[in-house]
């Protein structure tokens, strides 16, 4: 198997706490939601953690989809509508030096 090394460094990382209000996620579904995220940028590798936990919603993924804008995937396994929490959301976001990654081939 052979694999590549990943192209480039770490530009730059920050930590950003951001108030947000989700809306409801409908009864064993998955819903991606967007929120204004100052700072990052697309390309930009973003983390996040809730405030608190809403019994049975899950944080599934974040990512930059425009600039200052980043999209949660929140998930209810749960047989009714959740709303997950409100309140001051952290983002991780990790910036590439080359924007770019290497790719791994088997």
């Amino acid at each position: 198997m052979a694999v590549s090394t990943i192209a480039g460094n770490i530009l730059g990382a920050g930590v950003f706490t951001v108030s947000i209000t989700p809306v409801s996620v409908a009864a064993n579904t998955s819903v991606e939601q967007s929120f204004t995220v100052p700072g990052v940028r697309v390309g930009d590798y973003v983390a996040v953690v809730s405030p608190s936990l809403a019994a049975g919603v899950g944080v599934e993924q974040a990512r930059v989809t425009a600039a200052n804008t980043v999209a949660i995937t929140f998930q209810n396994s749960t047989a009714a509508g959740v709303v997950p929490a409100a309140g001051a959301y952290q983002f991780l976001a990790v910036r590439p030096e080359s924007g770019t990654f290497g790719s791994f081939a088997p």
